[in-house]
């Protein structure tokens, strides 16, 4: 089977370190948990993951420590096929992500330390300009600093690779990168961020994305959970239904698993509408499974749900 098109991503990877229990410890105070996960983490990453078990050839860029996160992070490319293009940083730490859950009500409390990728600069980028023009699709998100993405974002738009922007987490964007967006993916709260309109329908996710199609982006997808997507542009706009594939565990990844799928699908040829279905089916079995890159499924699953889908993806 063909992997289509390389596919390059920047990003971010950091180790969730989950911790459950009744409450939180007071300032001062030891209390016992009741259970403790360690595993995978990062928009960038679990997006390359998510790609890379689809069999999409893909290269994930960033910065990580010299520890054993980066070992962890590393292991877990290798096992989902992905390629590493990881700059060693020794004077930094790989980042990670402290993540506590209450028990009885299921909220969070999380502190993010970035670390290394924090340290990403346009100057890693040129270093692996020759990289970045290599691809047929280039993915980046918000979790590393923004000029270092805008500096990506260039130079795959120059080099005529299709460019999609994660706008995630929400944060204000300055104008120019806009321009440089063949696909921006927010979901509703990034839309709403990046507008200042209200989206919690898809029809108001129209009037939202009308308004980023203004900025200069080319074509935008508005997830929108259990509604689906919205795909927009200047002469189609049409909405994709969620695609269940049973009941749902967890929702954590389910936009990484979005994205990772859409550009796999745009990688290997599929028009726009079929790869935004495609990439609704990955998040929709992705959410029936704990954690977010071991949640990830196989082009096997995926073609399992979407049986008409499949045939784009051989030869």
């Amino acid at each position: 089977m063909a992997s289509g098109k390389p596919i390059v991503i920047l990003g971010v990877f950091v180790a969730d370190t989950a911790y459950r229990a009744d409450r939180q410890p007071r300032m001062g105070e030891t209390i016992l948990g009741n259970s403790f996960k360690l595993g995978p983490g990062g928009k960038g990453s679990n997006q390359a993951v998510a790609a890379g078990k689809l069999g999409a050839d893909v290269t994930f860029l960033t910065r990580l420590g010299v520890d054993a996160f980066a070992d962890m992070a590393k292991r877990t490319w290798k096992d989902a096929g992905v390629k590493s293009a990881a700059i060693d940083t020794p004077d930094s730490y790989t980042g990670a992500a402290y993540i506590f859950v209450e028990e009885g009500s299921g909220n969070n409390a999380i502190i993010v330390s970035p670390g290394a990728a924090m340290l990403i600069t346009p100057e890693d980028i040129d270093a692996n300009a020759d990289l970045v023009r290599s691809a047929g699709v280039f993915v980046t998100q918000l979790e590393q600093p923004i000029d270092a993405a805008m500096r990506a974002l260039e130079i795959a738009r120059g080099a005529g690779v299709t460019t999609i922007l994660n706008p995630a987490p929400a944060a204000t964007l300055p104008d120019r990168i806009y321009t440089l967006c063949d696909y921006l993916t927010p979901n509703e709260t990034e839309a709403e961020e990046l507008t200042g309109l209200k989206v919690s329908s898809v029809d108001e996710a129209r009037v939202a994305a009308d308004k980023l199609l203004e900025k200069g982006v080319g074509t935008v997808i508005v997830t929108l959970g259990d509604k689906g997507a919205l795909l927009h542009a200047k002469n189609r706009s049409e909405h994709v239904p969620a695609i269940s594939a049973g009941p749902v565990v967890e929702t954590t990844g389910a936009g990484d698993a979005f994205n990772g799928g859409l550009a796999a699908a745009l990688s290997r040829g599929m028009e726009p509408l079929e790869a935004v279905r495609f990439a609704c089916a990955v998040a929709g079995i992705s959410v029936t499974r704990p954690g977010t890159a071991p949640s990830m499924p196989t082009l096997q699953e995926v073609g399992e749900l979407l049986a008409k889908g499949l045939k784009k993806f051989e030869g």
